[in-house]
């Protein structure tokens, strides 16, 4: 049976509002699209690394009570979960990253890949050295193994990353890559001062054909196959449950369908089309939970 493998961080985000705490929650993109994988009863893996001790505890409640499988979660003794904080700043945030890891880093036991599998991959998880070595390893299996990969490059909005070390790397990624998703401040954040049209066109049409980006209003473009989806709400202050679903909601209809990764390659418009317009009412879904999933 095909199977989804989420591979992202496992942090706790805390909102503060007048140096207070208002809310925490499991961040991460990746993480938030597997729980609501999870809870669509598709089967999903989590891969990924945690601390034994209380946040650590959190997020791997967090997964299982939506139904992610976490065996593949690394659960080291020694150092402390990340956890962020995150602080409204004029028209943007400013965001703290604490938490501490072990030398050997991203030391899971690797699941069975088969063909068609879809693999969830992206964020600074993807790029960052400590862990990079083993991850792309798994990548490249993966692919081999003619597994469907599928790349979020953008990170956690606000950080201030500096990305000319990495950048190899995220070209790597996106030669490996299936389906690529983006929004407006990803490609800010990484291509400075191109559109999504132009970065495209620029950077990724060469590596990866289905790219999915993200408008600031939440509407949605796929430039190689014409497709151009405006908002129909007003956009979420939760950007984060949106895109976690949108995700979801593309693998999702990617599974229900059965397409697999040689029709991937030649999808007709209309089917992507009919694929994300269910993919936004499952993201729509996910924005309004507290949980940022379903």
């Amino acid at each position: 049976m095909r199977k989804i493998i989420a591979i992202g961080e496992s942090v706790l985000d805390t909102m503060f509002v007048d140096g207070r705490p208002i809310k925490s929650f499991v961040g991460g993109r990746i993480a938030c699209a597997a729980a609501s994988l999870g809870s669509l009863h598709l089967p999903c893996l989590m891969l990924s690394e945690c601390t034994t001790d209380a946040v650590g505890d959190i997020i791997m409640n967090y997964l299982s009570r939506h139904g992610v499988d976490i065996r593949s979660v690394d659960r080291y003794p020694d150092g402390a979960t990340p956890f962020s904080a995150i602080f409204p700043s004029g028209s943007g945030k400013q965001i703290v990253n604490y938490g501490s890891y072990p030398k050997t880093r991203f030391d899971i036991v690797w699941p069975r890949i088969d063909e068609d599998d879809i693999i969830l991959f992206g964020s600074l998880y993807a790029i960052d050295l400590p862990q990079r070595k083993r991850l792309y390893e798994l990548l490249k299996y993966a692919a081999e193994r003619r597994a469907i990969l599928i790349y979020l490059p953008g990170f956690q909005h606000g950080i201030g990353y500096r990305l000319t070390k990495v950048m190899p790397h995220l070209l790597e990624n996106l030669e490996l890559s299936n389906v690529v998703i983006a929004h407006d401040q990803d490609i800010h954040d990484i291509y400075p001062g191109e559109t999504g049209e132009e970065a495209y066109h620029n950077h990724i049409e060469f590596y990866c054909r289905n790219y999915v980006h993200l408008t600031r209003s939440l509407g949605l473009h796929m430039y190689a196959n014409g497709i151009s989806l405006p908002a129909e709400h007003p956009a979420t202050d939760n950007l984060l449950g949106w895109q976690a679903g949108l995700t979801a909601g593309i693998i999702a209809e990617l599974m229900e369908r059965g397409i697999t990764r040689a029709q991937l390659a030649e999808l007709p418009s209309n089917t992507w089309r009919d694929i994300l317009i269910a993919a936004r009412q499952l993201a729509e879904r996910a924005a309004a939970s507290d949980d940022n999933c379903l």
